[in-house]
């Protein structure tokens, strides 16, 4: 689910690239990409365009939110997309994905076959998996004197000030369901209520929602505490030794991030090239050590240097993972989480 400090160089060398393609010549086919923010190697856009002789249009997207009502009200034809787990799931309900030709995508091979025929796609008919992890609490050792084992930490008015919580409302009301040991995928009106109550409760000590500004924040030590994705820990742990990673023993959500093919875009053969072009494990590797994401190429983990390899951030053992829970599409309650998110965000 996203996102690194890089980010500004990597778009502002992206957007370089797609004006300098723009004149060489009109001829080149063109593949709009719609992905996360810093969710990929800036390199190997480049790679894919001198290779195959096209030009990468690539446009970021914040939320899973953000990315399904652009592609919803159309306007932009995307052929390729990085939704996560849930909104797939909805989407390929709505009808708004292309089923892929996996003749075309030989590279799927590559892929470690516990990230594969998941409950949002059991088949793999319209997604092909990128990027897993984890969602968890990173925190500095040198500002937080508290055993760091639980969600309850961030409701600790010691830290009134310092505590980052995502600007996400899947993650942020999972965050409260959890610490009140109830599913991430509640569609229980009293649980959910229970749920906002927390965040209300919680948000006078909440130093700022945030996306990928938390990474400069938590690595400049202007925070102590912050709900992040797992390969923002390792990319923010890369840079600042006080950061620390950990798993709240409530549970959390396990996700996965997988490649889509949009209805309504005009070059699906060369988005499949795209989607086996990503999964080369070189290419793979190359976009794991630039983001500090988790792969699911098995065979990238070869390319990937040994401390990311045995990192138990990125990559833990099941033992250390504990109880996981992948999100579902709420579908009807949707409008419930909706309002929910909008009256939490109210709050002043």
């Amino acid at each position: 689910m996203k996102r690194s400090i890089k980010y500004f160089l990597s778009i502002g060398l992206i957007m370089i690239i797609g004006l300098l393609s723009t004149g060489c010549g009109s001829n080149k086919a063109t593949l709009n990409v719609y992905n996360w923010g810093d969710y990929i190697d800036p390199d190997v856009i480049k790679e894919f365009e001198k290779e195959f002789n096209v030009k990468v249009n690539y446009n970021t997207f914040a939320t899973n939110e953000d990315m399904y009502v652009s592609i919803k009200k159309g306007g932009t034809s995307y052929d390729v997309a990085f939704p996560s787990d849930y909104m797939i799931e909805r989407m390929i309900d709505e009808g708004l994905l292309e089923k892929i030709n996996k003749e075309k995508i030989p590279n799927l091979s590559n892929i470690e076959d516990r990230f594969l025929d998941l409950d949002f796609d059991p088949n793999n008919e319209y997604s092909v998996p990128y990027m897993w992890g984890t969602v968890g609490i990173i925190y500095n050792k040198n500002l937080v004197d508290d055993v760091v084992d639980s969600w309850n930490i961030l409701w600790n008015e010691k830290y009134s000030g310092q505590i980052l919580m995502l600007d996400s409302q899947r993650d942020s009301i999972a965050v409260a369901l959890k610490k009140l040991g109830y599913s991430m995928n509640s569609r229980d009106r009293k649980e959910l209520e229970e749920a906002k109550e927390e965040l209300i409760k919680q948000k006078p000590l909440v130093y700022a929602y945030v996306g990928d500004e938390v990474k400069d924040l938590m690595v400049g030590e202007e925070a102590a505490l912050a709900v992040v994705w797992s390969g923002d820990a390792v990319a923010m742990i890369r840079e600042n030794e006080n950061l620390e990673y950990v798993i709240p023993k409530e549970g959390t959500n396990l996700w996965f991030d997988n490649m889509v093919i949009p209805k309504g875009g005009k070059n699906k053969e060369l988005a499949e090239e795209f989607i086996n072009f990503m999964n080369r494990p070189e290419i793979a590797a190359r976009n794991t050590d630039y983001i500090g994401y988790s792969t699911t190429n098995y065979k990238a983990l070869e390319y990937l240097p040994e401390d990311i390899v045995n990192s138990k951030v990125a990559y833990p053992a099941d033992e250390e993972i504990g109880e996981v829970e992948i999100f579902k599409d709420p579908k009807d309650f949707l409008k419930v989480y909706d309002e929910i998110w909008l009256e939490i965000k109210a709050q002043r």
